[in-house]
């Protein structure tokens, strides 16, 4: 089995879900191996990418309460805000003047925000920031306003194109299982759900990206059930261009009795991702939940892609883990790391 299995990545044949499956039992090296070739097979230059963004939360106020966030906070709360435009339009200045082209615009599932709102966030940000790529609403956000709005998903994202929105982030995915959501996010949208609204949102020609948040209580079936319905999807639309696996982090949220998953078992998953998705071009390290020594290892399991220089990061910094790079700083692992930094857009257009 392991030989057919080998034999197959080597020759770019496509593998099933009970072989990827098989690809846990294999040794680190053997899969950082694997996962080179696949990745040097799509990617055949020695360049890997990153793009200077800054990531916005215009609200940490949400009703779906998951368990693995240490972020939000319940309406009501002292602590809970929503940005004024005045605000939103600082923070974008300072990304402006740092060199930032993209904003990733996210937030918690405001219980009284009317769609409205939205739309108008994302007017504002266009009409004074015209140069600005607007990264914004992963699909739980989209789900929570079709329901607020009474209009369908296809609506919604048709009014927010409309307004502004120029693609959208591959975030609330966590682990595509249903089992998996109802214990850790039961407020939250199903898999199902979030597959329809990427499919709509590709269909619109919207280019977006897929993610992936293991190490809590998922199983190794149910991380290859995730990365077979993210294969599934991409084969109908071809509209995501990059995947994005990283690690729970359990500091300050409910599931903090968990323990942290270390890095040998994230580049493992990396690497099982780079040859399971064939036909997704891009996969992104996370040096904000492993740190960058470790992102710059993870280049030799299959990443290509350095991710963002994250001006601004409050989510995973919220459950304790805090890692900062600048712009000069990632080019420079890039660098040692013994490939070519190159800055991109979000659908991996070079600009330099």
């Amino acid at each position: 089995m392991k030989e057919k299995i080998v034999k197959k990545i080597l020759e770019g044949e496509r593998i099933n879900e009970k072989e990827a499956l098989k690809l846990f039992d294999f040794n680190l090296s053997e899969l950082g191996y694997l996962a080179r070739i696949v990745r040097f097979r799509i990617n055949s230059e020695r360049i890997v990418t990153y793009v200077v963004d800054r990531n916005i939360n215009y609200t940490n106020i949400c009703i779906s309460g998951c368990k693995f966030c240490a972020y939000y906070k319940p309406p009501g709360s002292l602590e809970g805000y929503v940005l004024s435009f005045e605000e939103l339009g600082k923070k974008i200045e300072e990304t402006i003047n740092l060199g930032g082209y993209q904003i990733l615009l996210q937030g918690g599932l405001h219980p009284k925000l009317p769609f409205s709102f939205y739309e108008e966030m994302l007017r504002f940000v266009k009409n004074n920031f015209p140069q600005i790529h607007l990264h914004a609403f992963s699909p739980p956000e989209i789900i929570h306003f079709s329901k607020i709005s009474s209009l369908t998903v296809k609506e919604v994202l048709e009014r927010l194109i409309k307004a502004g929105l120029d693609s959208i982030p591959g975030g609330g995915a966590e682990i595509l299982s249903d089992r998996v959501r109802k214990l850790i996010s039961p407020n939250k949208c199903s898999s199902k759900e979030w597959l329809m609204v990427m499919e709509t949102a590709h269909r619109l020609g919207l280019k977006t990206t897929a993610t992936m948040m293991f190490g809590h209580i998922e199983t190794r079936e149910e991380i290859i059930e995730h990365l077979s319905k993210i294969r599934n999807l991409q084969d109908k639309t071809n509209g995501f261009t990059a995947f994005i696996p990283w690690t729970f982090q359990p500091k300050n949220t409910r599931l903090s009795y968990l323990m942290k998953v270390g890095s040998a078992e994230y580049l493992r998953v990396l690497a099982i991702s780079r040859i399971f998705l064939d036909n997704i071009k891009n996969i992104q390290v996370s040096w904000v939940t492993q740190g960058p020594h470790i992102a710059q290892l993870a280049l030799e399991f299959g990443g290509n892609d350095f991710g963002s220089t994250m001006i601004e990061e409050n989510v995973v910094a919220a459950a304790g883990v805090s890692h900062r790079l600048s712009e000069e700083q990632i080019r420079s692992y890039i660098e040692s790391a013994g490939y070519i930094p190159k800055r991109r857009k979000m659908d991996y257009t070079l600009l330099e």
